[in-house]
């Protein structure tokens, strides 16, 4: 039986760090940053009002109140210069150059707002409300590091800096298999036997979620040649699969169509000592990218050595396909795109109640956290078909393998599922 770590380094070892390309920086949001950015331009640019007011010479408000003609308006976006005159005060507003011969700026609040001429009731000393080019960042100073992730504010400062794209580690894209004749699309009419697909939902959803791109292929059946037929005319094409992701098919049972059409073709086929998801697969399939639909239906020994593609295969039962994409497809992925966090965040909590895991198996239950009084509780109980609650848990609570009595108010390890 292979170690729920043991098998977590197999599969990260299925995904090498994604090609660098250039994006827009519109279409980079959650990308990682592959390169140092440095400011193509200073931050601020120029010397700028940080209120709306009267751009002045302090020395001239000294002895404030005092009476001062407005010379200039000074809206955000003027490119000339018109120099402030001693004895004078330009109308300026927030973000607008600062005019030569100004050195502070005395807020509108604190004036009667005049047009041509302005009472100024209070005196202010030289920088007041001015924004100094550079303050911020000067040019070609390092604003973001490689391995930063692009959230709202970092797109919104390379855009501040003059940068239009950036340079990112390509997102994985994943093509996502649901096998089983039994599987019916949701919103079809069920006939006694069959089940709603949710496995290819579930799992493409929780791609995207941490950063890849997926693809679905549903409702392959459990036939062999048929398996292997979808699957090679699709990578077949030319955009490319970094991982083919399957759910099913993986067990010991009489119909297992995944581990039937791979064992033999380098998928290892193995128990992990985990649960739920105790079956699973990895390995790197050869040729799939040079067999032809027609031909591979008819015989699948097309599938010749050649391209390699990474295959991971996850037990069918939903909660056992979800939590096995948890452990070890998830930090995988986020690995491969430079993510500086691979894994869900792990904390300490103590347990509200006793619970029991089987020996040698490190158990993951559904969970949920009260970060108030610091104790987790389980949602619903082990089985791996109990859906719903994972869907109302908002951790997985880890049980060690060494244990398998955990008593209330002892210590575990539970991994936040941040939505």
């Amino acid at each position: 039986m292979r170690t729920v770590d043991e098998h977590r380094a197999v599969v990260a070892a299925l995904l090498p760090p994604t090609p660098v390309e250039a994006r827009p920086l519109a279409d980079a949001l959650g990308l990682v940053l592959a390169e140092d950015l440095r400011a193509a331009v200073a931050l601020p640019p120029f010397d700028n009002s940080a209120m709306d007011g009267y751009a002045v010479r302090a020395q001239d408000v000294a002895d404030a109140p005092v009476r001062l003609p407005v010379a200039e308006d000074i809206p955000a976006g003027r490119t000339d210069a018109p120099r402030l005159e001693p004895g004078t005060a330009h109308r300026i507003m927030t973000g607008a150059p600062m005019p030569p011969g100004a050195d502070a700026v005395v807020q509108v609040e604190h004036t009667d707002g005049g047009t041509e001429t302005v009472r100024i009731d209070r005196s202010v000393s030289e920088g007041t409300h001015v924004r100094r080019a550079g303050e911020d960042a000067e040019a070609g100073t390092l604003v973001l590091r490689a391995g930063t992730v692009l959230g709202a504010a970092q797109l919104g400062l390379a855009a501040a800096v003059g940068t239009a794209t950036v340079r990112v580690r390509r997102p994985p894209r994943v093509l996502v298999l649901s096998t089983g004749s039994e599987l019916v699309a949701p919103g079809e009419p069920l006939a006694h036997g069959q089940i709603y697909e949710s496995n290819g939902v579930m799992l493409a959803a929780a791609v995207t979620e941490a950063g890849g791109i997926a693809e679905q292929l549903r409702f392959v059946p459990d036939d062999v040649e048929e398996f292997l037929a979808v699957l090679a005319d699709r990578i077949s094409r030319g955009d490319g699969v970094d991982l083919v992701l399957t759910s099913g098919g993986v067990s010991a049972g009489a119909y297992e169509v995944v581990k039937d059409a791979l064992a033999s073709r380098g998928v290892e086929f193995v128990r992990v000592g985990m649960q739920p998801g105790g079956p699973q697969g990895a390995g790197r399939v050869s040729g799939l990218a040079g067999a032809a639909s027609g031909a591979a239906r008819a015989d699948s020994s097309v599938i010749t050595p050649g391209d390699e593609t990474p295959v991971v295969t996850l037990p069918g039962n939903p909660v056992s396909s979800q939590v096995s994409f948890e452990v070890f497809v998830r930090p995988a992925l986020r690995s491969a795109m430079g993510h500086p966090a691979p894994y869900r965040p792990i904390v300490r909590a103590r347990l509200a109640e006793t619970l029991r895991s089987p020996a040698g198996r490190r158990q993951f239950r559904r969970g949920e956290l009260d970060t108030t009084a610091g104790t987790v509780r389980t949602v619903g109980g082990p089985g791996s078909h109990l859906l719903s609650a994972l869907a109302r848990a908002n951790c997985l609570i880890v049980l060690g393998e060494d244990d398998q009595l955990h008593e209330e108010g002892s210590e575990v390890d539970v991994w936040l599922l941040e939505r």
